[in-house]
């Protein structure tokens, strides 16, 4: 089928015609469509990767600087990239094959990259971070926060600036209306990542995650509280977005807070749902019941 289109347009259109074919047959592998959310005086491009994947292209409007998050597909990275910006630093976030996969080979394609991480394990990286750390991407302020326990080098990426809607780059940590499996960390850790450290960012902030597992993640939040207004509406909302191909990211921490029960141990609901009354024993528990749900 594809092949006869080619055949028709070609000789009418040209090259033009097979960089037209070749875009919409990428196009047709992504999971999700590709999204730019604009930030005032930053963009955040959605970039959908392998199965569930996202990566993404941040610009600094102001100087045309630009950084990609997780660029497991260099390829794709790439074509995404093109004439938008200058990038020149890589943001990893953890060294799951799926997120720092593509590092050596984007490193060998695109020379004089700077890759940032926090886990000696991450392909490329030759600039490790630590908790706190700021770099810049152009204007814009980048600010590591050390979050382990999906990993124990795990790093979540706040980028703020001047005229700029604050971002966050959370990976495998904070997912919307969930959070990362305890592969190398605790239930102590995971509440202090999402409670006192991404909790505490301004609720304005968009969070942009690692996978598109918003649709699971709600069904288990509903399990945990099926009388919560803020879990049906987002149900409701995030099912007619992936209907329609569209990614369920971003979302707010202040929309967190609603809905995702990882973040909400403190709540009487969810503390009634373990019946535990301890926030960090609540977040053990949630996580144990959500691995076998």
């Amino acid at each position: 089928m594809i092949g006869s289109s080619i055949r028709r347009i070609i000789p009418l259109r040209g090259i033009d015609a097979i960089k037209s074919i070749r875009s919409s047959i990428q196009f047709l592998t992504f999971h999700s469509k590709p999204t730019l959310t604009d930030h005032i005086n930053m963009e955040v491009e959605l970039i959908p990767m392998l199965k569930d994947n996202y990566g993404y292209l941040i610009t600094d409007k102001t100087t045309g600087k630009g950084a990609v998050v997780d660029p497991v597909e260099p390829d794709t990275v790439l074509n995404f990239i093109k004439d938008k910006c200058e990038v020149s630093q890589v943001l990893t976030t953890h060294h799951h094959w799926d997120h720092a996969g593509g590092n050596e080979e984007l490193n060998k394609k695109k020379a004089g990259m700077t890759f940032y991480g926090g886990d000696d394990r991450i392909g490329a990286l030759n600039h490790k971070v630590k908790h706190n750390e700021t770099f810049l991407i152009g204007s814009l302020k980048v600010t590591c926060f050390e979050t382990p326990c999906h990993t124990t080098g795990h790093v979540c990426y706040l980028v703020e600036g001047d005229d700029v809607d604050p971002a966050v780059f959370t990976g495998d940590t904070l997912f919307t209306s969930g959070c990362g499996r305890f592969f190398e960390g605790t239930a102590p850790q995971m509440y202090r990542n999402l409670v006192e450290i991404l909790g505490e960012l301004p609720g304005k902030t968009r969070v942009y995650c690692g996978h598109e597992y918003t649709l699971q993640n709600l069904k288990f939040a509903k399990h945990v509280e099926p009388n919560n207004p803020d879990v049906i509406a987002m149900i409701k909302d995030s099912e007619a977005k992936r209907a329609a191909g569209k990614p369920t990211v971003p979302t707010t921490i202040d929309q967190e807070k609603t809905y995702n029960p990882f973040m909400r141990v403190r709540e009487d609901s969810v503390k009634a749902f373990a019946k535990l009354s301890d926030p960090i024993e609540v977040m053990a528990f949630l996580r144990k019941i959500k691995d076998n749900f």
